[in-house]
């Protein structure tokens, strides 16, 4: 009688192509529920996300350190040189490249100490990043579920949502200084921290929360754009304080 064949699968961790396609995976169901979640807000906003914003592709890097980095942006990675590999995705409303490093493809990588923490600013600046719209950290293996990409989906759809409303409330509120909340709002889009507490300070020059962030090495744009706001009356109703009277 013939030996009988073990048709299970071998253990063991995927292989490169296996991985891609995790990660295609993730970064599929990240993006679908971002999609999910923004078709619940209006119009006007949907068009102010930043994964939205435009209608054009979005490139999404994936690299490889100690840990799984993923960064979207609008900046161009150039074309496809050696080992690289490209994918492509597209949603109702939102379509994306998805590219792959590694230390082999980008000697610098491996030079990135991952050891105590993600190395979230070293591996941007290896790849020559300036802005991003998401920088997401991801556990290979266990990390990359699509249960997990949808919370991180959803998060950032959110995030974003709360921002947009959030500027177009501080807008409302800064006669003569537009410009700079639509400098503001290009610098959250391009993931620029530094900037955004530069000009909240701008915006806000004698407030002592935003003077604060705009000191710190390292602000926390989330915070930049609640100090800013509740220095302008936070989210109720509010109106502007009259002028005071000259004395006579």
């Amino acid at each position: 009688m013939p030996e009988p064949q073990d048709t299970r699968e071998p253990s063991g961790p995927p292989g490169p192509e296996g991985m891609r396609a995790a990660v295609a995976n993730y970064v599929t169901a990240l993006h679908r529920a971002y999609v999910a979640q923004a078709d619940t807000f209006p119009p006007a906003v949907r068009g102010r996300m930043p994964l939205l914003a435009t209608g054009a592709a979005v490139r999404v890097a994936a690299v490889g350190v100690r840990n799984l980095h993923l960064l979207a942006t609008r900046e161009d990675l150039g074309p496809l040189r050696g080992q690289e590999v490209e994918l492509t995705g597209e949603l109702p409303g939102l379509s994306w490249t998805l590219r792959f490093y590694d230390p082999v493809v980008v000697p610098a990588l491996g030079l990135i100490d991952e050891s105590v923490a993600p190395g979230y600013g070293e591996v941007k600046h290896a790849l020559g990043l300036s802005t991003v719209i998401y920088h997401v950290v991801a556990q290979p293996g266990s990390g990359l579920t699509p249960h997990h990409a949808g919370h991180v989906g959803s998060g950032l759809a959110s995030g974003h949502s709360s921002a947009a409303r959030d500027f177009d409330t501080i807008r409302s509120r800064v006669r003569g200084r537009e410009r700079l909340v639509d400098e503001l709002v290009g610098a959250a889009t391009a993931g620029l921290p530094r900037a955004q507490a530069l000009l909240a300070r701008a915006i806000a020059p004698r407030d002592e929360a935003v003077a604060a962030l705009a000191d710190s090495p390292d602000p926390d744009p989330d915070a930049v754009r609640k100090a800013l706001l509740a220095s302008l009356g936070g989210r109720r109703d509010w109106t502007p304080r009259p002028p005071a009277e000259r004395p006579r």
